[in-house]
């Protein structure tokens, strides 16, 4: 059955004292190798502000529930003094109401021996039937990340079936491949993390992405300038940011887990409280038609991040080579939307 967990436990000053109401998250697929590994994160404030209590909603398929309840209660134990409180369910209609974000981290696996396209068809079935809760009973406020594979098309999907919800409140996570090419930049030139800016991810979260480092600076300086290596800034670096995902399942058996937990809240973050002046981050949102890329696409672009308004970094270079892997992503998405859209009906 559902469990409701008490919502109001001021059981601190620190909590008592805060003058924000809090905000009611929805984590899918909650019970999960990356739902276990960001649901803490959120807790601790790390997504939406030191100072914002939160009450968490956790949804998960009805033989996962034994499970979610577990996640609760170690998220209780930890005594977060954020935590304002956390319902766990297996109905959607109940974990999506009146929520203000919600992190979609569920999706469907990919079994051995399937298609990329089944997994697709499979998807946009799922999204699509929370596309149409959330356009019922959610704010339509709302703002919507979409982590679970394949991230661009079920945002899509979902942003499709919730008309009455705003396009540029729907995003897919290409945080993490951001995250990881900033630190092959930083590994390679010897710098501190902290120095390597605006190396940023276009198209697809999926293999075709493209990790681009030819608007970055490493210490100030532009990036590609001090790789001064040609070579590994269009081969050997683009491959492993690519394949980078694939690489841990092999080794862990798992997908990532704590690097797509960071990452969320690393977006979330910044979509909420802004970028500093300056800083360019990725994240896959509707296409405004920028760059040539079809409007409505979900895409991943540079953007800065002001009062929660999202907006793509303008009038960046775009050399031929670039081009040609920006269109190889973007190709790649349009075949993943027809299949999708076949399957929904749209």
């Amino acid at each position: 059955g559902n469990i409701g967990y008490a919502l109001a436990r001021p059981r601190n000053k620190s909590y008592t004292n805060m003058s924000k109401a809090p905000v009611k998250v929805l984590v899918t697929g909650a019970a999960g190798n990356i739902g276990y590994a960001l649901v803490p994160l959120i807790a601790q404030g790390d997504a939406f502000g030191r100072d914002q209590p939160v009450i968490l909603h956790l949804l998960e398929i009805p033989n996962a529930i034994g499970k979610a309840e577990a996640v609760a209660m170690e998220l209780n134990d930890c005594a977060f003094p954020l935590l304002a409180g956390i319902l766990v369910t297996s109905d959607a209609k109940e974990a999506f109401t009146d929520v203000d974000y919600v992190i979609f981290v569920g999706a469907f696996p990919r079994l051995q021996g399937m298609e990329r396209k089944d997994l697709i068809e499979k998807n946009a079935q799922i999204f699509g039937e929370q596309g149409k809760v959330l356009n019922e009973v959610a704010k339509k406020t709302v703002k919507v990340l979409v982590v679970g594979n394949p991230a661009n098309t079920n945002c899509l999907i979902t942003a499709t079936q919730a008309p009455s919800i705003p396009k540029e409140n729907f995003s897919a996570l290409t945080r993490l491949d951001h995250n990881r090419a900033r630190y092959q930049v930083a590994t390679k030139t010897g710098t501190p993390i902290s120095d390597v800016q605006n190396i940023f991810i276009w198209g697809n979260h999926s293999n075709t992405q493209f990790p681009d480092l030819f608007h970055g600076t490493v210490a100030g300086k532009p990036a590609a300038q001090v790789i001064n290596n040609d070579e590994w800034s269009k081969g050997e670096f683009v491959s492993i940011v690519q394949k980078r995902g694939a690489e841990i399942i092999q080794k862990r058996g798992l997908s990532s887990a704590c690097s797509a937990a960071k990452a969320i809240v690393d977006h979330m973050h910044d979509w909420v409280l802004g970028t500093k002046e300056g800083e360019h981050i990725s994240m896959a949102i509707p296409s405004d038609g920028s760059y040539g890329i079809p409007e409505g696409i979900v895409y991943s672009f540079p953007v800065s991040v002001k009062d929660g308004k999202v907006t793509i970094v303008q009038g960046l270079e775009i050399d031929e080579w670039s081009r040609a892997k920006m269109d190889a992503t973007l190709k790649e998405l349009e075949e993943e939307k027809q299949v999708a859209f076949g399957i929904c009906g749209l």
